[in-house]
């Protein structure tokens, strides 16, 4: 398991700023699970009908961090890039 680096957050999330990528750094979570959060992000509805179970661990951490970036109802939206794909 291959952990985060700097180069891999911000591939995946454009718009984190130091302190951000510090904390999912510091999760001790691998590309694989920030690829799990980024799709429990954009697509948690059709992930619980399809009967997948509620994340939890570093991948749930790390849907919470994410989900502090996103754009409230007054927010501009947020600039995310592509979904992470692994390479292991």
């Amino acid at each position: 398991m291959t952990r985060l680096t700097r180069d891999d957050v911000l591939r995946a999330v454009r718009n984190a700023d130091d302190v951000t990528i510090a904390r999912i750094i510091a999760s001790g979570a691998t590309v694989t699970e920030l690829a799990e959060a980024q799709a429990w992000l954009a697509n948690d509805e059709p992930l619980m009908n399809a009967g997948k179970p509620l994340v939890t661990g570093r991948t749930r951490e790390l849907v919470d961090i994410l989900s502090e970036l996103e754009p409230g109802d007054d927010d501009e939206p947020g600039e995310r890039g592509p979904p992470i794909v692994p390479q292991e």
